[in-house]
C-alpha cells in the first residue's frame, strides 16, 4: 500500500517542479517518507538515505525559492556556471564511488554502486533545482535512466513505472526550464 501512495505524492512534486511551483516541496516531503519505507524494504540503502536527504532539502527548497531571490524574492530561473558543473561532476564521482563502497564492504545491499551514483546524482540535482538551475534536470534524467531498470529488477514495479514518468517529466523540465531561464534573463535586462 506505501508504494502506491508514494508514487501519488511523488508525482505531485516532480509535476510541480516542472510547473515551478512551490508545490514541489511539501509533495515531496511526504512522497519521500513514504518511499524511504519502501526503499527499506528492498534493501535500496542508499535511496533510504536519499529519501531523508529529500525530506530535509525539500523544506530549505521551499524557503529558498520563495525569498531567495533579491531583497527576498522569488528566485529566478537560471543557469549553472562553469564552477557549478566542476564542482557538480567532481561531487558525483567521489560520493558514487565513496558511498558504493561503503555499502559494498559492510552491508548486503543490493547494487551497492548503481544505488550510490543515483543517490549522489539525486542530491546534485536537488542542489541545482534549489537554486533553480536549469542543468537539474540533466541530472535527473541521468538518474532516471539508472533507476528505472534498477527499480524493476527488485521487484518495485509501480517505482519503476513512478521513474519512467520522471524521465519524460525531465525532459519536459528542462524544455520548460530553457523557456523561463530566457524570459528571467530578458526581464533582467530589461
Amino acid at each position: 500500500m506505501l508504494e502506491p501512495l508514494s508514487v501519488l505524492f511523488n508525482t505531485a512534486s516532480v509535476v510541480a517542479a516542472n510547473r515551478n511551483s512551490a508545490h514541489t516541496w511539501w509533495t515531496g516531503v511526504v512522497g519521500s517518507v513514504l518511499l524511504g519505507f519502501v526503499f527499506a524494504e528492498v534493501r535500496l540503502y542508499a535511496d533510504v538515505t536519499l529519501m531523508a536527504f529529500f525530506v530535509a532539502t525539500s523544506l530549505a527548497g521551499w524557503w529558498r525559492w520563495r525569498f531567495g531571490g533579491a531583497a527576498r524574492t522569488e528566485l529566478p530561473v537560471t543557469h549553472a556556471n562553469g564552477a557549478d558543473a566542476v564542482a557538480t561532476v567532481i561531487f558525483v564521482t567521489v560520493t558514487a564511488g565513496a558511498y558504493g563502497t561503503l555499502l559494498h564492504l559492510f552491508t548486503a545491499a543490493a547494487a551497492p554502486f548503481v544505488d550510490s551514483a543515483i543517490l549522489a546524482l539525486s542530491i546534485a540535482a536537488t542542489w541545482l533545482l534549489m537554486q533553480r538551475k536549469v542543468e537539474s534536470w540533466w541530472l535527473w534524467i541521468a538518474a532516471d535512466v539508472l533507476s528505472v531498470p534498477l527499480y524493476a529488477s527488485k521487484g518495485i514495479p509501480f517505482t519503476a513505472l513512478l521513474y519512467t514518468g520522471y524521465l519524460l517529466n525531465a525532459g519536459w523540465g528542462l524544455y520548460h526550464w530553457r523557456t523561463l531561464a530566457r524570459h528571467d534573463d530578458r526581464a533582467a535586462a530589461a
